[in-house]
């Protein structure tokens, strides 16, 4: 049975990593930063609450991190937290610039300690590349960074810090470059969340407003629990490599709402405002990836249309405002 250990457990990605591995058979040890405060919804949503071992940890502290390994002994190491509110940056730049990039560094550092031999999955974001021309699209792995958000920058410095511990010390260190990718489980503070929650609610007759901000950007959207996937084929691959996973085509935030207004049968007009107060500082405009080296070398399916992804998602938000009301 192999061992894993999973930063950022209690979020989207990692209670549909944990629900992964453990039908891989693997034991899975989750780190939260506080187990008596940590909200395990997710994590019962998905039934997998009580078959996970949660455990404190300061990832700022590199002591901390260096007994967490010795004591567990993990195969493999996913590293999904960090502050991901790109809006949020902008209010605290220090905060996140320190913890996304400081909590990089020290478990590396353990790793190298403890055992190099530990397989290590860096979450980097599609956010790390910034305004892409148009001309250029959709990026590939080759791309140069150019974050324009403090979220972005400290997701492009640990992106680096873990190729240049592959690179250096021989670390088995991959990152995995996604893109925009939802759920049911994505956390309130993701403008999708909000459209989809906000709506089924509207049609319940439990809200009766919608305010959003930039309704022209566009973004590559996928399905969450099919990236979960492609975190775990980069660590079972012979030679550690970095990969984008993305849908491959980009769809505006316009669009996004009204397929989910038009399914759910609600006049968009009559319930979304949009508030300009809630525009970033800055934003990117148009960004799409290439996942075809994720398809031809992880053997990384992922054939959902983006119709198929929004009636999914309604779906499941439909279940879960229903089990909330309850």
């Amino acid at each position: 049975m192999k061992t894993a250990i999973i930063t950022g457990t209690t979020g989207q990605d990692g209670a549909y990593l944990s629900s992964f591995l453990l039908n891989k058979n693997y034991r899975v040890i989750g780190i939260v930063r506080n187990a008596s405060k940590s909200n395990v919804k997710n994590l019962k949503y998905l039934g997998v609450s009580d078959r996970i071992t949660l455990i404190e940890a300061n990832l700022l502290d590199l002591s901390n991190i260096i007994r967490i390994l010795d004591k567990n002994k993990p195969d493999e190491f996913y590293n999904l937290a960090a502050q991901s509110s790109v809006s949020l940056s902008f209010e605290q730049p220090i905060g996140t610039l320190e913890f996304n990039i400081i909590s990089v560094a020290n478990t590396l550092e353990a790793i190298k300690i403890v055992n190099p031999k530990i397989k290590y999955y860096q979450a980097s974001s599609s956010e790390m590349f910034g305004n892409v021309r148009k001309e250029n699209l959709p990026v590939n792995e080759s791309f140069v960074f150019h974050p324009v958000s403090p979220y972005g920058i400290s997701k492009a410095a640990a992106h680096w810090i873990t190729v240049n511990y592959r690179e250096a010390y021989g670390i088995f260190s991959v990152c995995g470059i996604l893109f925009n990718h939802e759920s049911v489980l994505r956390g309130d503070h993701f403008v999708t969340k909000k459209i989809l929650n906000t709506a089924v609610k509207i049609r319940l007759g439990e809200v009766e407003k919608l305010r959003l901000g930039n309704l022209k950007i566009n973004r590559d959207w996928g399905y969450a629990p099919k990236y979960v996937e492609a975190m775990w084929l980069m660590l079972q691959q012979e030679l550690p490599k970095d990969y984008i996973v993305c849908s491959g085509e980009a769809h505006s935030l316009e669009e996004f709402v009204k397929k989910v207004f038009e399914k759910l049968d609600l006049e968009l007009e009559k319930f979304v405002t949009v508030d300009k107060n809630l525009y970033r500082p800055v934003d990117l405009e148009i960004i799409y990836g290439d996942n075809s080296e994720a398809r031809g070398k992880l053997g990384w399916n992922y054939d959902m249309s983006f119709d198929q992804l929004i009636n999914k998602l309604i779906e499941d938000e439909i279940r879960y405002v229903k089990l909330e009301g309850k």
